[in-house]
């Protein structure tokens, strides 16, 4: 299909997409791609490369996990825009987005390979920055075509449903590893980055993309620098949504990055025990979240609205994480937890479907959800630096309850984001 002009994402008008009609199963393999790569990336971060740390050198685990997470989140930060981009200028017969979905996730398998024979510091950190560029590029192109296949009449639910495949993730993940033995650290890498492979494949086979024909200006290095960036002031909406998904990432970063190591050193669990325990934590907080997102999503697209739930969402995440900041065992650890995972829920039934109606236009859909994924990719570098300074107060090096006071702050701040824009109630 050759490009044609098009509307902006959101304007008033038609509820139509750029893209050709999908066949039987199309949907079911968008969202079950957005599983397989939630899978992959959330189980490495969360508990593949934390047991490792902790098996291996458990005193220094929390600094070379923020020395991985911050490195890692620099390569995705700089990868998902330029990708995005480079796949909206792509020309392969393949069609746009399909070569990024397939070659990417391979790349991203390579990395994993890398990492399940790893245990000193800087293998880590190359095997870790292979899967982010790897499936970063995937992941580039898989939410560029929610802009490009999902019209907006149904793009909350479909967002939705991913987001709630993302959670289903979390919760698949950490079973994984929790079932594998302690003494196979490559299955703690192998199994998840293979589905994660296969599910990105799926995609590849069911999706009728966009061929482009027409060919796009010379690439200049101006282009690269833009790539990165839209004037907050002439797109000012898109930068209060954009500065709201970034708060409330980070809110949620801060707690969910050092869980295993808070589960260990302020629960009290055994090591050998963490990761069971891990996942009994990521069951409460993943099932309120799939509750609450599939609700609020349905409410979402019958309502139009969204700000409100943003709202919603603050209040119910700065409830929990207080709760958790002071939780005395792991039974109402666990409670505050899944009102944290009701409070995600709901922001996410509603996050992407917002952010794509004050994206500025579709022709550089994939650039500018680049800049979108920055949103939550940059949390991955901020966090670990901030948090060093945080757990080292009062000299102990496991402050836990600065971070979840911090936690609370970036939430608050996002919610009060959303008042600033017009374009969306």
């Amino acid at each position: 299909m050759s490009q044609t002009t098009l509307d902006p994402i959101g304007a008033v008008g038609p509820d139509v997409i750029p893209g050709s009609p999908q066949p039987r199963g199309f949907l079911f393999a968008f969202v079950a791609a957005w599983f397989g790569l939630s899978l992959v990336v959330s189980t490495l971060a969360g508990a593949s490369i934390p047991k490792v740390f902790a098996f291996v050198d458990d005193d220094s685990k929390a600094m070379n996990f923020s020395i991985v997470a911050a490195v890692g989140g620099v390569v995705v930060m700089v990868i998902t825009p330029l990708f995005g981009r480079l796949s909206d200028r792509t020309m392969s017969r393949l069609g746009k987005r399909r070569p990024w979905i397939l070659g990417g996730a391979l790349a991203g398998m390579a990395g994993v390979v890398v990492l399940a024979f790893s245990t000193e510091l800087w293998l880590v950190i190359v095997g870790w920055a292979i899967v982010q560029t790897g499936y970063g590029a995937t992941n580039a192109a898989v939410h560029a075509l929610l802009a490009d296949q999902v019209r907006k009449g149904i793009r909350a639910r479909v967002s939705a449903a991913a987001s709630a495949a993302s959670a289903v993730a979390l919760i698949a993940g950490s079973l994984i590893v929790a079932a594998l033995p302690n003494d196979a650290q490559w299955t703690w890498f192998i199994v998840p980055g293979v589905i994660g492979t296969l599910f990105s494949a799926l995609l590849y086979f069911r999706l009728h993309d966009i061929v482009r024909t027409d060919r796009p200006a010379p690439w200049r290095w101006a282009d690269v620098l833009s790539t990165y960036w839209l004037n907050p002031v002439k797109y000012r909406d898109f930068f209060w949504a954009w500065a709201c998904r970034l708060l409330v990432t980070m809110s949620i970063v801060t707690v969910s990055i050092y869980l295993l190591f808070f589960i260990i050193d302020r629960l009290g669990v055994p090591k050998e025990d963490a990761s069971g325990v891990y996942a009994a934590v990521l069951i409460a907080f993943t099932l309120m979240s799939i509750v609450t997102t599939i609700v609020f999503g349905w409410i979402s697209d019958r309502t139009g609205r969204r700000k409100a739930i943003v709202w919603i969402s603050a209040l119910l995440s700065a409830g929990g994480l207080t709760i958790a900041a002071v939780a005395p065992d792991l039974t109402v650890f666990l409670i505050a937890m899944a009102l944290v995972g009701a409070a995600q829920g709901a922001f996410v039934s509603v996050d992407i479907a917002m952010m794509t109606e004050v994206l500025p236009t579709f022709d550089e859909a994939g650039k500018d959800l680049g800049i979108v994924s920055l949103s939550y990719q940059l949390p991955q570098v901020l966090v670990p630096v901030i948090a060093i300074p945080l757990l080292a107060i009062g000299g102990s090096g496991e402050n836990y309850s600065a971070l979840f006071i911090a936690a609370i702050v970036f939430g608050v701040l996002g919610a009060l984001s959303v008042l600033p824009i017009k374009s969306v109630t």
